[in-house]
């Protein structure tokens, strides 16, 4: 068992206030909750976050990396419960080891039509962790923050609409999109982002557009 390290304190209480930009802010009424496990942990190489790399076949963000999460159940009781339960079956993650921080202001998801509540967590006690539910996710992978900051995993992203945003190399995965605009906050939120390239922009590779547009 291990306490919660300064830095990640440090984090919470950023991301527990983070301002939401427009475009991102609910509307009234619409979208289904949602909700994603953020998990820091204590790992072999120092301090990291869980991602999981979502499966090609699966329905919903097909071949995205991506925070464990999904949907709020009416049996959850709110994005805490569902943020845990759905880490637990696309990972095996057990619940009893992590605690729970805060949770992050809701982000509308105008694709998926989804309120996304982030919570964000500490590994207490770490487990093993699987893709637990193959139809859904790939792999998982315990990312070192050290790798995620690192100037040369670093990029700027391209969509064929015009936005760009930040994105990461890591892990043979590329991370874009929802996932790799809350980590740059958060990342950025808590001290722990260093300089980096912001000009290096690289337009959204043809796959990762095919999967996510399904």
């Amino acid at each position: 068992m291990t306490q919660v390290p300064d830095w990640l304190e440090r984090l919470a209480a950023q991301a527990r206030q983070a301002t939401v930009p427009r475009y991102l802010r609910p509307p009234a009424g619409r979208g289904r909750e949602a909700a994603v496990l953020m998990l820091f942990g204590e790992g072999p190489n120092g301090p990291d976050v869980l991602l999981i790399q979502r499966s090609a076949r699966g329905r919903r963000h097909a071949g995205q990396p991506a925070f464990p999460g999904g949907g709020v159940d009416p049996g959850d009781g709110g994005p805490v419960a569902a943020a845990l339960r759905e880490a637990e079956e696309e990972t095996g993650v057990d619940p009893a080891g992590v605690e729970v921080l805060c949770r992050m202001p809701e982000l509308y998801l105008t694709h998926s039509d989804n309120r996304v509540t982030p919570v964000v967590a500490w590994w207490r006690e770490p487990s093993a962790v699987h893709a637990a539910s193959p139809d859904e996710v790939e792999s998982v992978e315990r990312v070192p923050i050290a790798e995620l900051v690192d100037p040369g995993n670093r990029l700027t992203l391209r969509h064929p609409s015009g936005f760009a945003g930040p994105a990461f190399r890591v892990r043979g995965m590329l991370v874009w999109g929802f996932t790799a605009m809350v980590l740059d906050s958060v990342l950025r939120a808590g001290g722990l982002d260093v300089p980096w390239d912001t000009a290096r922009v690289e337009e959204l590779p043809p796959d990762s557009l095919n999967l996510a547009s399904r």
